[in-house]
């Protein structure tokens, strides 16, 4: 076994190394819609459709997109330089600050705004930054905050080792805004609620890894939240809002027509395994969860220029140990689980399909297809149905008119689908759903108006008319009418959301913004539970009913 590391590490670093790999965290929009515009009026050709993307492929694209000044509008190219800012440190030169505490020639920086300290020197560069953030939530006589703080470090040693790492501590007063039951796009945590009697919740997350890169590809091991599938409000292949989990990550692109990802996740299951559970000497009782992993590909050609066809597929496994088989990236899980769980319950399987297409210049045309179980008979069954999530959308941009986007995005999901009969191997971690926030049975309508005015400043006018169905439970004695269940038929809760939201970053990772929403988020009254039954499951009190909500705040650092 020995032998067959060392080979391995050989094979590596025999590799000519042209690229380093530290992670851009999903939760910076406003970078990755600014990309995807760039995509758009075809300045850079991007795969949006696997998120999040390398700081060194942004850096790349910027410099990629700000070569074609002739075809940029001023606000662009004025945005493209903040950027370029932003990310100096991945093309060689240290970031500009507005005020210095420090600086030693090209080498050494200590900056006060923004507070950082960049280093860059042939054998590493680094760079250290505070993080902290808070949002003001003020609506009648009701009011509270969410803030959160820390700290996030990234390095390139030598000519192919990335390493980042990012402590935040999170707390929410009064109130706490997503839970694993609510319909909501923010990101979870696992909160401590009302900690040493303080109402609210508070929680830490953790993220970070090493990487290895090579001219083609890269290999690492992080804890960190990824985001598969295009879209503008929530992914429904994987969303990126659970608590982050450790993963193996292998990203392949040989060629410009090809692009291969792979992961094998450790997930956290909290489902007790009595087995293993024990009491310690001192009378305590110590539990302990089920393993519980997942291993997903996802295979992207372009046939030809800005259009990508992407396909999957991903299993949910556990009650094992780590199995080989799935950390073999290539394979399509579903048929080997066939031969590893021959004559027992099957683990959980899904397929899936993306599609984007910038062939016409400022639009983006995409969709997604999520399968959580096919068959073909359904199709032309008109009383069963397949458990499938559909995503369908497009994003106009600067067109007709320079630095605006229109975008229109639907989303349907089938009942049962991302549920699972088994809970060690439900389609969860820590029991927050991988794919769509709304979950299985409900439908989603989003439009939003973007207007970019000035470098860095969104003024942007959104619209959610979302509902959830009828609550079904995959359980056994259900299976034969599991695939039969009325499809979107009575509500059990709905949210119409009206958004106002104006952003600005005066600073390199930093911003201020200010937001408006009028909200209408309603129970009812179905299959024996009351309206307030489906509203305290399904959303934070602090948003029930008709509601009027400014938000504020600012970040150095984002969530």
């Amino acid at each position: 076994m020995n032998k067959i590391y060392s080979l391995v590490f050989f094979v590596f670093l025999n590799f000519t190394l042209y690229s380093q790999t530290v992670y851009q965290h999903v939760s910076d929009k406003s970078l990755y819609e600014f990309l995807d515009e760039l995509a758009n009026e075809h300045l850079i050709i991007l795969n949006t459709s696997i998120k999040p993307y390398s700081r060194k492929l942004i850096a790349e694209k910027l410099v990629e997109a700000n070569a074609k000044k002739e075809l940029l509008s001023k606000r662009q190219i004025k945005e493209i330089e903040y950027y370029l800012n932003e990310f100096s440190l991945e093309t060689d030169i240290l970031p500009k600050s507005t005020l210095n505490l420090y600086q030693k020639g090209d080498s050494l920086k200590i900056g006060v705004l923004i507070p950082e300290i960049a280093w860059n020197t042939d054998l590493a560069k680094i760079l250290i930054r505070p993080i902290y953030g808070i949002r003001y939530f003020v609506k009648a006589k009701d009011h509270f905050y969410a803030s959160y703080g820390g700290a996030e470090a990234l390095a390139y040693v030598g000519k192919n080792f990335g390493i980042y790492a990012s402590l935040r501590d999170n707390y929410q007063d009064k109130y706490v805004l997503a839970q694993p039951s609510y319909f909501t796009n923010q990101m979870g945590g696992n909160y401590k609620l009302n900690e040493g009697g303080r109402p609210g919740g508070d929680f830490s997350e953790m993220r970070g890894g090493i990487t290895y890169s090579w001219k083609w590809g890269d290999f690492s091991l992080v804890k960190d939240h990824l985001q598969w599938g295009d879209n503008y409000n929530g992914s429904n292949i994987f969303s990126g809002r659970t608590p982050s989990f450790a993963m193996l990550k292998l990203h392949l692109k040989p060629a410009k027509w090809f692009d291969f990802n792979y992961f094998h996740g450790w997930l956290v299951s909290e489902v007790l395994d009595s087995s293993q559970s024990y009491m310690t000497t001192n009378g305590d009782y110590r539990k302990v969860f089920t393993n519980k992993y997942i291993a997903a590909n996802m295979y992207t050609v372009s046939p030809w220029k800005r259009f990508n066809l992407s396909i999957g597929n991903s299993i949910v496994y556990g009650d094992m140990p780590v199995q080989a088989a799935y950390l073999i990236p290539f394979m399509f899980f579903k048929s080997m689980d066939h031969t590893i769980s021959h004559n027992i319950d099957n683990q959980n399987s899904q397929m899936f399909i993306n599609v984007s297409s910038r062939n016409i210049k400022h639009l983006h045309l995409y969709g997604s297809y999520f399968v959580d179980d096919f068959s073909v008979k359904k199709i032309t069954d008109s009383k069963k149905y397949n458990f499938v999530s559909t995503k369908l959308g497009f994003r106009l941009s600067d067109f007709p008119f320079k630095n605006i986007a229109l975008t229109t995005e639907f989303t349907q999901t089938m009942p049962i689908t991302y549920k699972h009969r088994v809970p060690s191997i439900t389609f969860e971690t820590n029991q927050y759903n991988l794919g769509h926030y709304l979950r299985d049975n409900s439908q989603e309508l989003f439009l939003a108006f973007e207007f970019k005015p000035y470098r860095t400043l969104k003024i942007a006018l959104s619209f959610i008319d979302a509902f959830h169905a009828n609550n079904y439970e995959y359980i056994t004695a259900n299976l034969p009418i599991i695939d039969a269940y009325p499809v979107l038929q009575n509500k059990t809760w709905s949210n119409q959301t009206f958004q106002f939201r104006t952003e600005y970053r005066p600073f390199a990772n930093t911003s201020v913004f200010l937001e408006y929403a009028f909200s209408n988020i309603k129970g009812y009254a179905v299959d024996g539970k009351t309206a307030q039954n489906y509203l305290d499951m399904y959303s934070s009190p602090y948003l029930h009913g008709e509601n009027n909500i400014f938000t504020f705040g600012f970040a150095f650092g984002f969530q």
